[in-house]
């Protein structure tokens, strides 16, 4: 790897610029943590736990009954879950059968799902056994590749007691039925041998897991992430962080065998989760605790702080909208947080008041980072101490990471320090591409310097001080509370309904979430429609986070002279309105 030096007086001076050692296969973290602290507890999940050796041996059984099932090097295989601990498990089963783990968000509609899984081309999928879960997989299925369902039920994850009184009392989620054929994960487990089959990977080239995402375009595609994009990106971060681990100790590495708890709050089927949480938890041989909706509890988001307080969880990778909640929930001050040592935040700008509360109430950290499903995700980070970080910044690039600010107009003209521009990276962690679109792939890519940069879509610059500062979006990409809405993603669904003619949606400003939805609507000749009813068809056909919060029905919608929507006339007539 070549070397990078950032430039600025700040770079933490014990950080190294370049990092080597990481081209290897993913499930080589779990194999190392399985040999090393084979005893260590890895997942915790309602007061259950599970070894890394245990782990590791499930993982080991996933990946032989892949390969009986004909699963080869490169097929696609799909995970549809929330964060429960079978997901650690199933994903480095996945991977050690030399297959692709394609991730689904557990809150798809069919139709959504449906999608993900016929463009992946997936084979295989994992499930819940859950009414909607399920239910939402057997339609989702339909008309797809996949030949084989794995459904699995939370029942054996959990203590022997709460086990016993949660089937007694019919508390533990289930379908209530089965389609014939369709496998149960215990069953599978226990049928199988821990022998996984002997598969070559080369960890540079071959794609570890899918991501769907809609990229700069809001079209979804899968991002396709290599084992190399995974493990350098979780060594970076490794290498570019450095915390005080008990009283009278100086800033270091984050401790290995067992000494830091990751809180799973964030879900695993995405980029931020995967890698900030449930691999650097592997990698550091650390607890993992499974947190399947952050939300729950009365009030809301209670469940969760309760977990803080049971389990101690050291270190936590969250959006700014949990630190808002943590901040604002009515009973706060009745846990204990003090565990948290450091919090990672993305996924969105944190408001620093926000920042400055939260480490108020806990004595936390909190460091901002940057980054892109394309990117695995983590681009730049802050520094992670109170004297050179700088709110309101992205930081830093990782170690052997380099960002350029790029010209708006050809993206091939480098700008120079303070002007904004493009955001453009390049690093081990930049996507190998977009699943079979070639066409997308050239209009991210750019080489400069020989080297193939990534066009992020942002816009921002780099100070005086080297610290790069995100100032607008280019795309027209929508944040709720950490999660990417695209607006062609949204409108393409309205324009199925059969009263629409012309449709366009936009993000405008919330305390809460960042940004929430909302659409505005031209009906077609004739047709009448209220926003209660076109509520009800969002919340059928996508998942939840997509649905518009506010629906504006007009006689026109304002176009270009070649007839492209005009959002930003739209988003600049909403903005002043929703405040």
């Amino acid at each position: 790897m070549k070397e990078t030096i950032w430039e600025s007086p700040f770079w933490p001076e014990d950080v190294a610029h370049t990092i080597t050692g990481y081209q290897f296969p993913l499930f080589k973290f779990l194999d190392d943590s399985a040999r090393d602290y084979p005893d260590q507890v890895f997942t915790v999940f309602n007061g259950a736990s599970k070894t890394f050796a245990q782990v590791k041996d499930t993982a080991d059984r996933i990946a032989a009954f892949l390969s009986k099932k004909g699963i080869q090097k490169g097929d696609r295989v799909a995970i549809f879950l929330p964060n429960l601990p079978h997901f650690p498990e199933i994903l480095f089963g996945i991977l050690k059968a030399g297959a692709v783990c394609v991730n689904c968000n557990p809150v798809y509609t069919p139709p959504e799902l449906h999608y993900q899984l016929k463009d992946s081309e997936s084979r295989m999928v994992f499930c819940m056994d859950h009414p909607v879960f399920y239910a939402n997989t057997v339609k989702a299925i339909a008309g797809t590749n996949i030949e084989t369902v794995v459904v699995c039920n939370i029942k054996s994850y959990l203590p022997k007691i709460k086990a016993i009184l949660g089937g007694l009392l019919g508390k533990i989620p289930k379908a209530g039925y089965h389609e014939p054929g369709h496998l149960m994960f215990d069953d599978m487990v226990a049928a199988s041998s821990p022998a996984p089959p002997s598969v070559s990977i080369n960890p540079e080239e071959d794609t570890a897991v899918m991501l769907y995402t809609g990229g700069t375009t809001g079209v979804p595609k899968g991002a396709e992430l290599t084992h190399t994009n995974f493990t350098y990106n979780v060594m970076a971060l490794y290498e570019s962080g450095r915390f005080v681990q008990g009283d009278g100790k100086k800033a270091e590495k984050l401790y290995k065998g067992g000494y830091h708890t990751f809180l799973g709050v964030l879900p695993w089927y995405h980029s931020f989760g995967i890698t900030c949480a449930l691999l650097f938890s592997t990698m550091l041989g650390g607890r993992l605790i499974c947190i399947p909706d952050p939300r729950s509890g009365k009030p809301p988001f209670t469940d969760v702080l309760k977990a803080v307080q049971e389990q101690k969880p050291t270190i936590m990778p969250a959006v700014p909208t949990l630190f808002v909640a943590f901040t604002n929930h009515s009973r706060l001050n009745q846990y204990d947080l003090s565990s948290l040592t450091g919090c990672f935040s993305g996924g969105a700008p944190l408001p620093p008041e926000v920042c400055r509360q939260f480490e108020e109430k806990t004595g936390s950290i909190i460091f901002e980072g940057y980054g892109l499903t394309e990117t695995s995700p983590v681009i730049s980070s802050n520094p992670t101490n109170r004297e050179t970080r700088k709110i309101g910044s992205i930081g830093f690039p990782l170690p052997g990471t380099m960002v350029k600010i790029m010209d708006l107009e050809t993206g091939t003209r480098e700008l120079p320090r303070g002007e904004d521009g493009e955001i453009a990276a390049w690093g081990p962690q930049v996507m190998k591409g977009y699943w079979k679109r070639p066409d997308a792939n050239k209009e991210v890519f750019v080489e400069l310097d020989g080297d193939r940069y990534f066009l992020t879509g942002d816009i921002g610059h780099i100070d005086k001080d080297g610290y790069i500062i995100i100032t607008d979006r280019k795309k027209d990409m929508i944040i709720v509370g950490g999660f990417n809405v695209y607006p062609r993603d949204v409108e393409d669904i309205l324009y199925t309904h059969p009263k629409v003619e012309l449709v366009a949606v936009v993000g405008v400003p919330d305390d809460r979430s960042g940004e929430r939805v909302k659409a505005f609507i031209k009906l077609k000749a004739g047709e009448t429609a209220t926003e209660d009813e076109f509520k009800q068809f969002c919340k059928e056909n996508m998942a939840g986070y997509k649905i518009p919060r506010h629906i504006e029905f007009r006689n026109e919608i304002p176009v270009s002279n070649v007839g492209k929507v005009l959002r930003r006339v739209l988003r600049d007539e909403a903005a002043p309105k929703s405040r």
